[in-house]
């Protein structure tokens, strides 16, 4: 008796699936390593330092790992006021946020449709991320938007919020994020723009390093932008609710 063979079409379904699989629990291993150890680079770095290089031919880097405790919590504060205000709270989604962009997703996808059909240029993909998406985007992901990185970071996202607490989610990602042209992580930034200590800055010099980290590298360009120094103001007003984890 003959078994009907299965077809290429399911078979390579099949091998998707278990690869998607594997890379699944390669993340999963990586995250659980990080509870203990600290990441040394995140695949962001990696890709920037990669582009500072062929573009300079050199790589100017500032960097240095501070612990939790060893970063000023004007500075957690005001970070967790500018990105996320209910950082302590959610499960690293923000689903109101995220429902927002999606129907903002809708909308550029339809205005694409209708646009001129030479236009080849995909719509821009835009989410409401928190700290945690943010982390782990940068950690492991490139910077495309596109529908399918965002599931991979949503993904990425819940496990990052099982394995590790909200405390070391916070330190590791004040210790890696973008702060300007090769300058990563809160005490390369305080070093940087204020010449001290992360521990030591004060309310509106965190709020500013805040503010920043959106653009960072264009305000690192234009420190004198007048949006900077007034969402600087509104920051500072909204740091004292800020609630650290």
């Amino acid at each position: 008796m003959k078994y009907p063979r299965s077809s290429p079409f399911w078979r390579w379904l099949l091998l998707l699936c278990v690869a998607w699989l594997g890379l699944q629990f390669f993340f999963l291993a990586r995250i659980a390593l990080m509870a203990r150890l600290a990441p040394e680079s995140t695949a962001f770095e990696r890709s920037q330092a990669w582009q500072i290089v062929s573009t300079q031919g050199r790589l100017p880097w500032r960097q240095d790992w501070m612990p939790y405790n060893s970063i000023g919590n004007h500075l957690k504060r005001a970070v967790i006021a500018s990105e996320d205000d209910i950082f302590a709270q959610h499960d690293g989604v923000q689903w109101d946020a995220i429902e927002k962009a999606w129907a903002k997703n809708a909308k550029a996808e339809l205005q694409a449709s209708r646009a001129a059909s030479h236009t080849t240029r995909p719509p821009k993909v835009v989410g409401g991320s928190t700290i945690t998406q943010q982390l782990a985007k940068n950690l492991f992901l490139s910077g495309e938007r596109t529908f399918i990185r965002k599931g991979q970071e949503f993904v990425l996202t819940l496990m990052l919020e099982a394995v590790l607490d909200k405390r070391r989610i916070l330190e590791i990602y004040l210790n890696h994020v973008e702060w300007g042209e090769g300058i990563f992580g809160a005490e390369a930034a305080a070093q940087h723009y204020f010449r001290k200590p992360a521990s030591q800055l004060a309310a509106w010099e965190a709020a500013r390093l805040a503010v920043m980290l959106p653009r960072p590298k264009y305000y690192q360009k234009f420190p004198q932008s007048e949006y900077l120094a007034g969402r600087t103001e509104i920051i500072v007003a909204r740091m004292g609710g800020a609630q650290l984890p």
